[in-house]
C-alpha cells in the first residue's frame, strides 16, 4: 500500500517576507475575540525580532525555552497555559525559532485537540483530532521540522515524535534573513543534521525517485554552503533544510538518528550536535557521506567533544542502546529487514562506547 502523505499546503519564501506575518494570521481571525499563540524561543527575549512580532491585544506571547531538548512535561505544562489563558482555543498557534522551538509549537497546537498527555502519541499515527491552525517560521535552516510530519519529544520512557499528517504545519514563512545571527557552531551542526538526513535517506532502503529527487538537491546545496561557502549560502541553506525534510518525508532517516536519539534520552545531546557526534564514527555505514562530513567539519573549523560515554555507568549504556533499538523503521530503511541480525545490542553498545 502506497502512502498518501501530507504535505505543508501553504510555503511563502524570500528575504524580508517574515513582514507578511500578520496578514497570513489575519486570515484565521474570525472575530473581535479571536486570539493567537505566538511559541518563540526565549533568546529572542529583548531582541529586535522581538520588536517585529504582530502581537494584537487577546494574543498570547509563549516564551519557550529550549536548553533542553522538548520534553513530554514540558509540552503539557504549554498547553495547560494556553488553555488556561482564554475560555475559548485558540484560532493558530505560531512556532518561531529553530527545531525545538517548531517542535513544541506543533506539540502545544496537537494537544490542545487530543485528551490527555502527550506521551499517549509518542508514536506513528495516534493522533486522531486536527491540531490548531499553526504555521511555522523557522530562525534556524537544518533540521526540517517545518516541513516533516513528526515533533519530537523526550518521555519518562522514550524519545520519540508525535508522528502524524496532523502534525505537519499548515503554513510556513522561510525568510533567511531571520538566520543572520546564528552562531558559527549552531549553524553547522543544524546545517549537518540537514545533510545527514540525506545521506540517510539516499542510502537507505526506503530510497524511490520522489526521495531522491529531494535528497539529491538538498545535498548539492549544502554543498554550496559548507564547502563552496556560496554568497548566497542562508538562502541555500533555508531551501537545502525544506528539500531534507521533503526527502525523508516518503522514506526514512537511519543509523546515525537512531543512535543520536539514544545519547540524547541519556544525556540531553542537543539532537544536531549529537547527530555530528554519533555520524562521525559511522564509516561502516556511510563511508563517503562521513568522508565528506569531515571535510565540512575541517573547513568549517569545528571541534567535536569526545569521550562522552567512556564513564557513563552500565544502565545509562544499557538504556541507550534500548531507546536506539526501539526505532525500527531507521533501522530497516539503514539496514534491511534483516537489521536486527546486524545491529545488535552489543553492536550498537560498542559504537556508543567510542563516542
Amino acid at each position: 500500500m502506497f502512502r498518501n502523505f501530507k504535505l505543508v499546503p501553504k510555503i511563502i519564501f524570500g528575504r524580508g517576507c517574515f513582514s507578511q506575518l500578520d496578514d497570513i494570521i489575519e486570515e484565521k481571525r474570525e472575530n473581535s475575540k479571536s486570539w493567537v499563540v505566538f511559541v518563540i524561543d526565549d533568546v529572542f527575549k529583548g531582541k529586535s525580532l522581538e520588536k517585529r512580532i504582530p502581537l494584537h491585544d487577546r494574543d498570547m506571547l509563549l516564551w519557550v525555552n529550549v536548553d533542553d531538548e522538548p520534553k513530554t512535561k514540558y509540552v503539557d505544562q504549554l498547553t495547560c497555559d494556553v488553555k488556561a489563558y482564554h475560555s475559548t482555543l485558540p484560532s493558530a498557534i505560531i512556532g518561531i525559532g529553530g527545531g525545538s522551538s517548531m517542535d513544541l509549537a506543533k506539540a502545544v497546537s496537537l494537544m490542545l485537540t487530543n485528551e490527555g498527555s502527550s506521551t499517549l502519541y509518542q508514536g506513528w499515527d495516534l493522533i486522531k483530532t486536527p491540531a490548531i491552525y499553526h504555521i511555522a517560521v523557522p530562525t534556524l535552516s537544518g533540521t526540517g521540522a517545518e516541513v516533516s510530519r513528526t515533533a519530537v519529544l523526550t518521555g519518562p520512557e522514550k524519545k520519540l515524535g508525535l508522528n502524524s499528517d496532523y502534525t505537519v504545519y499548515d503554513q510556513i514563512i522561510l525568510d533567511p534573513e531571520l538566520t543572520k545571527s546564528v552562531p558559527k557552531d549552531q549553524h553547522f551542526y543544524t546545517g549537518m543534521d540537514c545533510y545527514i538526513h540525506c545521506i540517510e535517506s539516499l542510502q537507505g532502503t526506503f530510497l524511490n525517485e520522489f526521495s531522491k529527487s529531494y535528497g539529491e538537491k538538498s545535498l548539492d546545496l549544502c554543498r554550496e554552503v559548507f564547502i563552496d561557502d556560496h554568497p548566497d549560502k542562508a538562502d541555500k541553506l533555508m531551501m537545502a533544510s525544506f528539500f531534507g525534510g521533503m526527502s525523508i518525508a516518503y522514506s526514512q532517516v537511519g543509523a546515525c538518528h537512531a543512535l543520536s536519539y539514544g545519547l540524547s534520552y541519556v544525556l540531553g545531546t542537543h539532537h544536531g550536535i549529537g547527530c555530528c557526534i554519533v555520524f562521525d564514527y559511522l564509516s561502516e555505514f556511510y563511508l563517503n557521506g562521513v568522508k565528506e562530513f569531515r571535510e565540512m567539519m575541517e573547513k568549517c573549523q569545528i571541534e567535536l567533544p569526545r569521550g562522552l560515554c567512556k564513564n557513563l555507568a552500565d544502565d545509562q549504556i544499557e538504556k541507550m542502546v534500548t531507546v536506539a533499538l526501539g526505532l525500527d523503521p531507521l533501522w530497516e530503511n539503514c539496514l534491511g529487514k534483516d537489521w536486527k541480525n546486524i545491529m545488535t545490542p552489543d553492536k550498537a553498545k560498542s559504537l556508543f562506547l567510542k563516542m
